[in-house]
């Protein structure tokens, strides 16, 4: 096991699955990790121990939560958001990017939270998670990674009308993308050439202008400039037949043109075990992929599978920077 600081992990909305999740996962944690949260929030049955500093996880007994005590305003009602928690739950985030950023953390990984919800109770003005961290780095080109083990995509463009998505993509943004994609499968995963599969926007990858022209006119001449750096990519392709097994093993990571066209194909291969990176970022941040499952919460069924693979990817991720280590 590696000598870095323990997983800070924040406790998300308090009225969804976050708390349950981190009191599940702790029963056989894949990685050392505190949680930062209010105790009241946590199940009754929950085994945990307050700590002061992260320093101490690694004196709690396995299978006790540590936890890094941050009050709330309010006691947590499951599946229904209370406004009044809103700035806790900001708070926890601030706390554990400041921790990672002072090395007494290795890594944030982040339970889910309701934009909607930490908007109306402490103005959040950012669109999410991402956003967020990018603002408390001091400003940072990121980017969202959805990755599993069979698959790993990035969208382009994210939380957007897909009527709105030709205009969005520009040369510059599409490039943003691909270099920080570049950089991080090689500081983050690993990978010391890797290769970048880049799908078109347009049905059949425009099929020569017939379907669109954004392939000629954008997307191919800034793959064609990158090729001549160095970079390994194919493309643009055809969306469709890209994602099935024998396509995927040529690629390490697949940039997309749009959300869905990033998500379905991740969420069709591993529904469960899906994980959210944000890539170009000066720590290592994951998060679980899906949200804060009102419908579910308090009920003790929420899957951890997802959580368990955040945690298990932000522990390689930040051993593999502190090494400076990658893969052949």
């Amino acid at each position: 096991m590696s000598a870095h600081m323990p997983l800070a992990l924040t406790c998300g909305d308090p009225s969804g699955i976050g708390p349950e999740l981190a009191a599940r996962v702790v029963k056989s944690a894949p990685a050392p990790f505190f949680w930062i949260g209010d105790p009241r929030h946590l199940p009754a049955d929950t085994p945990w121990q307050a700590i002061t500093a992260p320093a101490e996880t690694a004196q709690v007994p396995r299978g006790v939560l540590p936890v890094l005590t941050l009050d709330f305003a309010a006691e947590a009602t499951p599946g229904q958001p209370d406004p009044a928690n809103a700035a806790g739950t900001v708070a926890a985030i601030e706390r554990a990017v400041r921790l990672v950023q002072a090395g007494e953390a290795s890594a944030v990984v982040t339970a889910p939270i309701n934009k909607k919800a930490l908007k109306d109770g402490a103005g959040f003005a950012f669109p999410g998670h991402t956003e967020f961290l990018a603002d408390l780095a001091g400003g940072c080109d990121v980017v969202m990674m959805l990755a599993c083990a069979a698959l790993r995509v990035v969208p382009a463009t994210i939380h957007i009308p897909l009527k709105d998505v030709p205009q969005a993509l520009t040369r510059e943004g599409l490039e943003t993308v691909i270099r920080t994609t570049h950089a991080a499968l090689i500081r983050d995963f690993g990978l010391s050439k890797p290769q970048i599969a880049v799908a078109g926007l347009n049905p059949h990858a425009g099929e020569g202008g017939a379907m669109g022209d954004e392939e000629l006119t954008l997307i191919t001449p800034l793959l064609d400039d990158l090729r001549a750096e160095g970079f390994a990519l194919s493309g643009p392709l055809p969306a469709d037949t890209m994602f099935h097994a024998s396509a995927r093993a040529r690629y390490d990571a697949a940039i997309c043109m749009y959300h869905d066209q990033a998500l379905i194909p991740i969420k069709t291969i591993d529904f469960a075990g899906g994980v959210n990176v944000t890539l170009g970022l000066p720590f290592v941040r994951t998060s679980p992929d899906h949200g804060t499952a009102y419908d579910i919460a308090g009920r003790g069924i929420a899957d951890p599978t997802s959580l368990r693979a955040a945690m298990v990817m932000a522990w390689d991720m930040a051993e593999r920077r502190a090494s400076g280590g990658t893969n052949a």
